[in-house]
């Protein structure tokens, strides 16, 4: 069972972003930018091009109106990455971005308070 499995089960606690009957999108604890949001199926497989195609698709018009809140709470461009690599469940990562360097996944992350991310969630949420 992966972390992330823990976390839609609420077996981990998460600022809980969206969620569906397929798919959970919650703030990443380690962000690149503040406003990072992470969005993943329900369905536990490792890689995002291993999920059903219906659920591939539709994980995209999940994720779009919370993009569309990102760039509105932060004013800036949201970038979409997916490199499946820290953990071993398909996961999209929608990042605040003003270049292309803030979405380089080989920087240092950012040490965010529980305070600064339940400001983040609150800030993203006023948008959705």
């Amino acid at each position: 069972m992966s972390i992330f499995t823990k976390i839609i089960s609420g077996e981990i606690p998460s600022y809980k972003i969206a969620e569906n009957e397929r798919f959970f999108a919650f703030l990443d604890i380690f962000p690149l930018r503040e406003g990072h949001v992470l969005v993943i199926p329900k369905l536990e497989v490792d890689k995002l091009y291993e999920l059903p195609e219906q659920e591939l698709s539709e994980m995209l018009v999940f994720a779009q109106p919370i993009a569309r809140a990102i760039e509105r709470a932060y004013g800036q461009r949201v970038g979409m990455s997916v490199i499946g690599i820290e953990v071993p469940h398909a996961h999209l990562h929608l990042v605040p971005i003003r270049s292309a360097n803030d979405i380089n996944f080989t920087q240092p992350k950012l040490q965010v308070s529980p305070e600064g991310l339940k400001a983040a969630q609150e800030k993203i949420l006023a948008h959705l």
